[in-house]
């Protein structure tokens, strides 16, 4: 069996995730493991900005003045996005696991590829324009800390970030 592909990701893969993913694989028998954050972190500045500069005026203001997120549903959006992650990947490479990370998403990816001894990491966010500018995003972190390449695949898209 071949080393394992650890996969982060903050939305819910789906046919073209699957696609990408099966790309990379490429009929190879290596092991897949799936990463969701438990707890997104919201920085309400970038937050704001980035609804900006989708042109998304009327979600950056209502963003900007909602609540801090119950921990509740962010742990059941986080087990809803792993169980539709790990249908959508089956049957790909060596098999298909997946688990829940708490603390920073950066981190248990950065863990897990450690603990498994990966050697390639993957990242599936929706663009961020400002973290993706600036190089602050989850992918270009994570190479910076793995000292990896880490592939950087926009949700739903056959789009590969800037890492």
């Amino acid at each position: 069996m071949s080393d394992p592909i650890v996969i982060l990701t903050e939305e819910p893969l789906g046919a073209d995730d699957r696609v990408n993913i099966e790309r990379l694989v490429n009929g190879g028998d290596m092991p897949l493991v799936v990463l969701v954050p438990a707890n997104t972190e919201r920085h309400l500045i970038v937050d704001f900005l980035e609804n900006l500069s989708m042109l998304d005026i009327a979600k950056a203001f209502r963003e900007l003045t909602s609540h801090a997120p119950d921990p509740e549903k962010q742990r059941a959006a986080a087990s809803e996005t792993l169980s539709v992650s790990l249908r959508a990947l089956e049957g790909i490479g060596g098999g298909v696991s997946g688990e829940m990370v708490d603390g920073e998403a950066v981190n248990g990816l950065v863990a897990k590829v450690k603990e498994l001894g990966a050697v390639q990491a993957v990242v599936v966010t929706r663009p961020h324009a400002v973290a993706d500018t600036f190089h602050t995003d989850w992918a270009n972190k994570a190479q910076d800390r793995l000292g990896l390449p880490v592939l950087h695949l926009y949700a739903g898209s056959g789009f590969i970030g800037d890492s």
